[in-house]
This record gives C-alpha cells, sequence and structure tokens, in this order.
C-alpha cells in the first residue's frame, strides 16, 4: 500500500515489437485471424474447437440472447479426456506433463502417462465416495501434484470442482462449500509458505465444524512427519494414499454437455458474501486451449510456467485446463518468489529451461524492487517470451 499510483494511461505507452526470427515461426504472425473472425465470427470458433476432441460434435456454435450465451449445443466433450487421454496415444505419452518444485526443495516429474493413471485412480476415489455427475467438490490443498490431480478427476466424472486458494480462513472455506453444497473435501495436512507451515487440516476442520453437508474429506500426506499426529476424525476422514492403494487403475470419462457445469470459482467476497461464477465445458475449453496456444505461442518444445495459484482463473486456465489440453510440459512451485532468497523465480528458471513465464505486475515490480542483482545470478537465456496478467502494467515494469 506503501507504493505511488502506477500510471496506466495511454501517455505511459511503449511498444517493444517481437524479433522477425520469432514472428516468422509463431503460431500467429499476422492480422489475419482478426479478419476471419470479422467475417466469419461463429466459423472462426468452430474451427478453433476443432483442434479439441469431441465425442459427438456439436449441432449449433452459438446460441445468443443477451445477456446469455450458448456455446457449441448438443456437443459432447471432456475436459479431463482432452487434458491427459487424448496424448497418451501419441509420442507424448512419455512427455512431463508437469514438473512440480516444492518450497523446500523437492521435486516431482509426472509424464502425461503418469498423470493419466493417477487421475483415473483419484476419479475412482471419488466415485467409491460416493461422487456422481453433478455433485460438486471442494478443493482445499497447496500447489501440489495433487491439485491437478483433483481437479481433472473431478472433471473426468463429471463433478464441478469449487478450488478454494488455500491462503484462505476457515470462514471463507465454510461459506464456498455450504454455497456450492459440496459432499467432499480434499485438503492436505499442511503446506509450505515461506518457511512455514500452513495448517490445512486445522482451519478445514474449524470449517467443517458448521458444513454438515460433508460427508468425507480426504487428506494428502504433505507436511507432518508422523502422520498420527494428525487430526483425522473417524469415519470422515481419509488419507489420500491409502485410498490410492485401492483404486482401479482406469475410470471411463463421461460425456459431458458441452453446456453442463465444469467448475464453480468464487469472488474473494471483500464485500458480502461471495458469489460462484460457473464455467461450462465446451465453450470454456475452446477458448483456454486456443489462448494458451496463440497467446504464448506454445510449441511442443516448450517448458512453460505459470506463477499463478490454481486458486485463481488464471491458475485454473493457465496452468491446468489451456496447457495440458495442448500437450504442454508444465512447472508448477508451491511457494513464494522471495524464499529462501530473492532469486527464487530465476533460479527455477535456469534449472529447468523455462522457455515462457507468466506472472502479474505486483511480482514484476517486485523483482524492481529488489533488484537486477537476483536474475544477473542465473542463466535466462532460455526464455523466449514473457506473459503477465491481472491488473493493468505500467512501461517501467
Amino acid at each position: 500500500m506503501s507504493e505511488k499510483p502506477i500510471d496506466t494511461s495511454v501517455q505511459d505507452e511503449e511498444l517493444f515489437y517481437p524479433l522477425e526470427s520469432f514472428r516468422s515461426s509463431a503460431h500467429v504472425h499476422s492480422d489475419k485471424v482478426y479478419e476471419e473472425a470479422k467475417k466469419d465470427f461463429e466459423g472462426f470458433w468452430a474451427s478453433a474447437a476443432k483442434g479439441l476432441d469431441w465425442f459427438k460434435s456439436w449441432k449449433r456454435v452459438l446460441e445468443w440472447n443477451p445477456p446469455f450465451a450458448k456455446w457449441f449445443l448438443e456437443g459432447k466433450i471432456n475436459a479431463c479426456y482432452n487434458c491427459v487421454d487424448r496424448h497418451i496415444s501419441s509420442w507424448r505419452r512419455n512427455k512431463a506433463a508437469i514438473i512440480w518444485e516444492g518450497e523446500p526443495g523437492e521435486n516431482r516429474v509426472l509424464t502425461y502417462y503418469d498423470l493419466y493413471r493417477e487421475v483415473n485412480k483419484f476419479a475412482n476415489v471419488l466415485k467409491s465416495l460416493g461422487v456422481k455427475k453433478g455433485d460438486r467438490v471442494t478443493i482445499y490443498l497447496p500447489m501440489i501434484p495433487e491439485m491437478v490431480i483433483s481437479v481433472l478427476a473431478c472433471a473426468r466424472i463429471g463433478a464441478p470442482h469449487s478450488v478454494v486458494f488455500g491462503g484462505f480462513s476457515a470462514e471463507s472455506l465454510c461459506d464456498r462449500i455450504n454455497d456450492s453444497q459440496a459432499k467432499v473435501l480434499i485438503t492436505a495436512d499442511g503446506g509450505f509458505r515461506r518457511g512455514n507451515i500452513v495448517d490445512l487440516k486445522r482451519k478445514a476442520d474449524k470449517a467443517l465444524q458448521k458444513c454438515p453437508i460433508v460427508r468425507s474429506v480426504v487428506v494428502v500426506h504433505r507436511v507432518v512427519m508422523d502422520a498420527t499426529r494428525v487430526s483425522m476424525t473417524s469415519g470422515r476422514d481419509l488419507w489420500w494414499h491409502e485410498l490410492m492403494e485401492k483404486a482401479p487403475l482406469y475410470c471411463q470419462p463421461e460425456e459431458m454437455d458441452a453446456e453442463d457445469t465444469l467448475y464453480i470459482l468464487y469472488t474473494s467476497g471483500t464485500t458480502g458474501k461471495p458469489k460462484g461464477v460457473v464455467h461450462t465445458t465446451g465453450g470454456y475449453m475452446v477458448g483456454t486451449f486456443i489462448t494458451t496456444k496463440w497467446i504464448f505461442d506454445l510449441k511442443d518444445e516448450d517448458v512453460y510456467w505459470c506463477t499463478a495459484d490454481v486458486g485463481w482463473v488464471t491458475g485454473h486456465s493457465y496452468i491446468i485446463y489451456g496447457p495440458l489440453a495442448n500437450g504442454a510440459t508444465v512447472v508448477m512451485y508451491e511457494g513464494s518468489p522471495d524464499y529462501p532468497d530473492k532469486d527464487r523465480f530465476w533460479a527455477i528458471v535456469e534449472k529447468y529451461g523455462v522457455t515462457i513465464l507468466y506472472t502479474a505486475p505486483t511480482a514484476i515490480r517486485a523483482f524492481m524492487k529488489w533488484g537486477d542483482k537476483y536474475p544477473q545470478q542465473h542463466n535466462l537465456s532460455s526464455l523466449r517470451l514473457l506473459g503477465t496478467v491481472g491488473e493493468p502494467i505500467n512501461s517501467k515494469a
């Protein structure tokens, strides 16, 4: 709050053009796409939709009755199938899907085939807990691979997910569970933030005192060395790893109508009651698929890192659904950019050869404040495209 107001007016604008060598090989290298969209709006989006796998093609691209729109009417699709299944029958089967870096320094790599197996198993776990198509599931996890697995497993069986940012309070979690009427909560014993443990299970337990609809709580063993020290309510709380050991290896993906709900994401709720925004399946998947491919000029050889949290819409769209539908390699980081030191982002870029970095102006202004010495400590030559989102950015940043 001590920062001076940022000038975002047009007078502050500067344009930085890409090199011709970049433009010539880019997915979008001219204004032709705008002309095509203007000439045949529905045809343009129908063409984009053909980049995804549909169980049944749509009969009508758009039904527009302001303020309501329906996309790809009568089309049948599954978001999880498009993010996982369709890649395992190609050379991407053993390509890295998720490269995960934990704040204390652990790392895991899940190939598309690894992700496929884990998602199928957890989808069967959810079914074993009585979750059916249309039932809501709340996810309250740190930035760990189980977040992605949980989201995709929900999408696989047609259970709308509601991800709640791990930094939110017990009261905020309670409000969102009750509003969505979620039957199942997925959480962890904790997560890491700036060297400290965020006690997610304790906050979840407090929230659940006022959430009678929740029947089952699945707990990921993340931070507590001795699992017996974690408070587990008999008959309600279940360990992720124990459930996964018994889960069948394959779960048939649900054929979802294009207008079926994929997920609910709540507003921050700074004033009044949080409002749940519903994202349906077909139109959302087409939008995130094509914008990820075009805006980030995403190629198969890229290592892509969006630094957002999955608790926000940017994380849903540009960590999970958009990149994975494109078969990308996605870096996922659990902690903050200044722990254990202010060069953590640049260390990760160097470590994994990140080629595309997508972050927020707030982070960029923090990097400026910290000084050039931190990025200069690392080899950042792998980077070829930078993205920013979430608020206006001034040209100095």
